[in-house]
C-alpha cells in the first residue's frame, strides 16, 4: 500500500509518525526515514520509548537552501534513498515512512523516476508512507491513499515561533 500525505497545511509527518506509532501498537516494525531533517526534534527522542519504531535522519541540522542546495545537501538525500532502497528490498520492516520526501524530490535532491521505480516494487504486505508538500501527479496517480492538508489558519501568521512538541 502506498500513502501520500501532502500540501500546504500542517500534519504531514505527524500524520506519517501517528501511523507507525499505531503499527508499532500491533508489533508491525516501522522505519521512518527522515530527508533534509538532521536535528534533535521530539519523534527522535520518543522513538527509544516506542517498540519497533526506528527514525533515521538524512540531513544537516540546518535548513537546506531551496534555491541552491549544497553538494552536502544532495548528498545526504542519495544516502538516504540508497538507505531505503535496501530497507525496502529486504523485506525486513512492515511500514516505511518517507518523510519530506516529496520535497526532496520537487528540489531535485532525488530523481521522481527513481521513486516512482522503487514505489513500483513495494512488496504487497509493506506500506510505504511518503510525506511533504508537492507531491508529483505521478506519485499521487500510483498511491492507494492519498490526503492532502490545507492549510486554513496557522500560528506563524501571527509571527508566533515554532512550538516544542507541536511542530517540532
Amino acid at each position: 500500500m502506498i500513502i501520500v500525505y501532502t500540501g500546504n497545511g500542517k500534519g504531514k509527518t505527524t500524520a506519517g509518525l501517528g501511523l507507525g506509532f499505531r503499527a508499532s501498537g500491533y508489533k508491525k516494525k516501522v522505519v521512518v526515514v527522515q530527508f533534509m531533517k538532521g536535528r534533535k526534534t521530539g519523534e527522535i527522542i520518543a522513538q527509544k520509548k516506542i517498540p519497533n519504531f526506528v527514525i533515521k535522519q538524512f540531513g544537516r541540522k540546518g535548513f537546506v537552501d531551496l534555491k541552491n542546495p549544497s553538494d552536502r545537501d544532495k548528498l545526504l538525500a542519495k544516502k538516504g534513498f540508497d538507505y531505503v532502497k535496501k530497507l525496502i528490498e529486504s523485506r525486513k520492516t512492515d511500514i516505511v515512512v518517507l518523510d519530506e520526501i516529496n520535497i526532496a524530490i520537487h528540489y531535485n535532491l532525488i530523481s521522481l523516476k527513481d521513486v516512482i521505480r522503487l514505489v513500483k516494487k513495494v512488496p504487497k504486505k509493506m506500506v510505504v508512507v511518503l510525506t511533504g508538500r508537492y507531491a508529483s501527479k505521478e506519485l499521487i496517480k500510483i498511491a492507494d491513499i492519498v490526503t492532502e492538508m490545507k492549510e486554513i489558519k496557522h500560528h506563524f501568521r501571527k509571527g508566533v515561533n515554532a512550538v516544542k512538541g507541536v511542530d517540532f
